[in-house]
């Protein structure tokens, strides 16, 4: 399966220009027009829908989309397009939050700390609304690590039907059967005395050496990973380039192809 990668340099509504040194030859970039005088939801779905175009368009070639920005409501944009496609994955969730908060339950109000609340249909879903996007069943979620979740949060995801593994073994040998998986990795699931240049570090987490076992030996078992969505690191904070090495690593060991 050929890899077609798309590089979005924002995070939510706003340019990263930063990130825009992460582009590789052949890669994509993803440049949406601005939209003004609009809510941040209706904002943050122009920024989605060029990644919902790239992400059908690449799927119906039969090729494998990999998206990577600066948050992770991207995963809403990269499923719409699965959708379009007519694929209907498993979706892994590999972060060291939840990213299940509504505006009910989240202290901050960060919309960043809610795509999987809204892929599963809860609290405001005006993102998917205006993608056209349907919600994807609870039973279809995996959450890996989550180790950082808000109070009510955590409520919400221990009521749900999500499927919440904390242990690294117990992702190793899951079973996901023979359907397409999305991936959907956030490295801040990563210990960060590996990866410590992170927007929101949370203490814990797998080792970079483990972790990048785990996901190479998802290929090398079987798992159909049809798509990918990786939302970046601080960049402007990763001074001794190790955040962004150990973040190649990761990709690397999930794909099977060098970035670097």
């Amino acid at each position: 399966m050929t890899n077609r990668f798309l590089l979005t340099p924002m995070s939510l509504d706003q340019p990263t220009p930063e990130l825009r040194r992460l582009r590789r030859e052949g890669w994509s970039i993803n440049e949406p027009d601005p939209v003004r005088d609009a809510a941040l939801q209706r904002r943050i779905a122009a920024v989605n829908e060029p990644i919902a175009r790239f992400t059908e368009e690449a799927a119906r070639a039969g090729d494998r989309p990999v998206c990577l920005t600066g948050d992770c409501c991207a995963a809403i944009g990269a499923l719409t397009g699965l959708q379009r496609a007519g694929v209907e994955p498993t979706l892994l969730w590999l972060d060291a939050h939840g990213d299940f908060n509504t505006p009910a339950t989240t202290p901050s109000g960060y919309l960043g700390g809610m795509p999987l609340a809204m892929l599963t249909g809860r609290g405001d879903l005006e993102i998917l609304d205006a993608l056209r996007a349907h919600i994807i069943d609870d039973d279809a979620v995996v959450l890996y690590d989550a180790r950082d979740l808000d109070p009510l949060e955590r409520e919400a995801l221990a009521a749900s039907r999500v499927t919440h593994v904390t242990s690294i073994d117990a992702l190793d040998s899951f079973d996901f059967g023979r359907g397409p998986v999305h991936v959907h990795l956030d490295p801040d699931v990563l210990n960060p005395l590996d990866a410590p240049a992170m927007a929101y570090p949370a203490p814990g987490g797998p080792d970079l050496a483990v972790l990048s076992r785990v996901l190479s030996r998802l290929a090398g078992r079987g798992v159909a990973i049809t798509s990918v969505t990786l939302t970046t690191w601080a960049v402007d904070r990763d001074g001794s380039g190790g955040t962004e090495a150990a973040v190649w690593q990761l990709l690397e060991s999930l794909l099977g192809e060098r970035i670097r």
